[in-house]
C-alpha cells in the first residue's frame, strides 16, 4: 500500500513565530556565562544556579530549554555542554562566537526585521535610508570587534587558493578589512607580502591592533575611506573582497570591480568571499537565506550566484573566474585573474 501522507502540522509556523524565544534564551545564557561555567564540569540545577549566582528556578528552566534546543545535554539530572557549545560558546575557547551576539542583535540589524512589510512593498529600503551601507556606520566597528573568530576557517581556506611569488615582494589589498582576518591570514602565508587594509578610520584602529598582534610589523599599512571613491593605489598582486559586494546592486558591484581591476598588476587576482547560492536561489540554505538579510539591511544588496559574479567579473575585464566552496563554512570564494 502507498505510504500515507503526513498530516498537516502547524509546528513550523509555531516554531518560527516564536523564534524570538530561542534568541532570548541564548542571549541570556551568554550574559550569565552559563556555557563557560559548565565547561569541563557538569552540574545539577542547584549547583549551576550557584555558579551563575541566580535563583534555581530561572536557571533550571533556562537550562532545560537550552537542552531542548540542543545547546546542552541533561543526564541523570546534570547539565553538560554539547561538543558544539564547548567549542563556540565557552568564552575561553579560541573559537568563541558569543561576542557576535552584540552585532547580530544590534538595533541596526534586528530593528530592520521588526516590520519588514513596507520594505517588501517598495522592493527596497525607503529611498532616504541607506541601512548598513551608510558611510562610517557604527555597526561595522561592532562587527569588527565580534566577528573575527567566525571568519578564521573561511580565511584559511581562501588563503590556500592563491600562492604569491615567494621570490619577490608582493602587495595585498584587503577591501573592507574590518577585523583583518582575511588579509592577515594571506600575509602570514606569504612572508614577503605587504598588506594594505581599507576601511573606515574607526574600524582601522582595531584592524591595526590585530595586524600588530599577528606579527606583521612593517608589512602593514592602511587606507581610510569609502572603497568606491578613495584612491586604492596600484600594483597589487591580490585584492581581497570579503563579505562586501552583497551590500550593493549588480551594477554597483561591476563598477567597483572595475576599480579593483585597475588597481591590480597584470596577472593579479581578485578573491571574492561571499555567501553564494545555487542558481535556484534556495539552496544551499545558509547561503541562499542571506539575501533576506540584505533585503532588510541594505537598499539594493543581494546574495549573488556564481553565474552572476562571473558576469560582473567579465564586464569588469577579468577572466578565468573560478568557484571554490570554503567548507565547512557556508562561504565560498570566487577568484578571477586580470
Amino acid at each position: 500500500m502507498p505510504e500515507a501522507a503526513a498530516a498537516p502540522s502547524p509546528q513550523l509556523y509555531l516554531e518560527t513565530i516564536n523564534a524570538f524565544q530561542r534568541t532570548g534564551a541564548l542571549k541570556s545564557a551568554l550574559d550569565l556565562e552559563l556555557f563557560t561555567l559548565l565547561a569541563g564540569s557538569p552540574a545539577a540545577p542547584a549547583e549551576l544556579a550557584s555558579r551563575c549566582q541566580c535563583p534555581e528556578r530561572g536557571i533550571r528552566i533556562l537550562a532545560d530549554y537550552l537542552t531542548i534546543q540542543g545547546f546542552l545535554t541533561k543526564v541523570d539530572g546534570r547539565y553538560a555542554l554539547t561538543p558544539d557549545s564547548a567549542v563556540f560558546l565557552v568564552r575561553t575557547s579560541p573559537a568563541y562566537l558569543g561576542g557576535s551576539a552584540d552585532f547580530f542583535l544590534s538595533p541596526a540589524i534586528s530593528d530592520a526585521f521588526r516590520d519588514l512589510t513596507p520594505t517588501i512593498r517598495r522592493g527596497r529600503l525607503h529611498t532616504s535610508e541607506l541601512g548598513t551601507t551608510a558611510p562610517d556606520h557604527n555597526v561595522w566597528l561592532e562587527f569588527a570587534k565580534a566577528m573575527g573568530p567566525m571568519m578564521v576557517p573561511a580565511a584559511g581556506g581562501a588563503a590556500e587558493l592563491v600562492t604569491l611569488d615567494a621570490a619577490r615582494d608582493t602587495r595585498i589589498l584587503d577591501i573592507s578589512a574590518s577585523h583583518g582576518v582575511y588579509g592577515i591570514t594571506f600575509a602570514q602565508k606569504n612572508p614577503r607580502a605587504h598588506l594594505v587594509a581599507l576601511d573606515w578610520e574607526a574600524v582601522l584602529s582595531l584592524t591595526t591592533a590585530n595586524a600588530k598582534a599577528a606579527g606583521l610589523g612593517g608589512r602593514f599599512s592602511t587606507i581610510s575611506g569609502d572603497a568606491f571613491t578613495v584612491d586604492l593605489g596600484t600594483d597589487y598582486d591580490v585584492i581581497l573582497v570579503p563579505n562586501f559586494l552583497h551590500h550593493f546592486n549588480d551594477a554597483d558591484c561591476t563598477r567597483f570591480l572595475r576599480r579593483v581591476y585597475a588597481a591590480l598588476r597584470p596577472g593579479g587576482h581578485v578573491v571574492i568571499v561571499e555567501f553564494v547560492p545555487n542558481d535556484d536561489r534556495v539552496s544551499p540554505a545558509p547561503a541562499a537565506a542571506f539575501s533576506f538579510v540584505m533585503l532588510g539591511t541594505t537598499p539594493e544588496g543581494d546574495a549573488y550566484t556564481f553565474a552572476e559574479f562571473r558576469s560582473m567579473l567579465l564586464d569588469a575585464g577579468f577572466h578565468d573566474a573560478t568557484f571554490h566552496p570554503l567548507e565547512p563554512t557556508a562561504a565560498s570564494a570566487v577568484i578571477a585573474r586580470k
